[in-house]
């Protein structure tokens, strides 16, 4: 069985091993990349349009957010998001639930 020492230093070559083969990969891959783009003249509008979202399904800003209380004298409504109105302020927000 080998020793603690032994596994760091086995674990300490193998991650150097891990970054060598992770630089040579993705340099081979890079000028694969390169290769291609000098082939079919793409620009970088080609490869990555601005039409698409990088985050796909992502909640756009600013879309509107039913309000969540009421209150019951003014019939106010706040969405229960940013800071809180004056009239439920530091107070139980249960009895203001729509």
């Amino acid at each position: 069985m080998a020793t603690y020492k032994e596994l760091v230093q086995q674990r300490e070559a193998l991650e150097k091993q891990i970054a060598e083969a992770r630089h040579s990969e993705t340099s081979h891959a890079l000028s694969q990349v390169h290769a291609l783009i000098a082939e079919f003249g793409l620009t970088q509008q080609d490869i990555f349009p601005s039409g698409k979202s990088a985050k796909s399904g992502a909640a756009k800003t600013g879309a509107k957010v039913a309000p969540k209380y009421r209150n019951p004298a003014t019939q106010e409504t706040w969405t229960g998001r940013g800071k809180a109105p004056k009239w439920i302020e530091g107070q139980d927000r249960t009895p203001f639930l729509i």
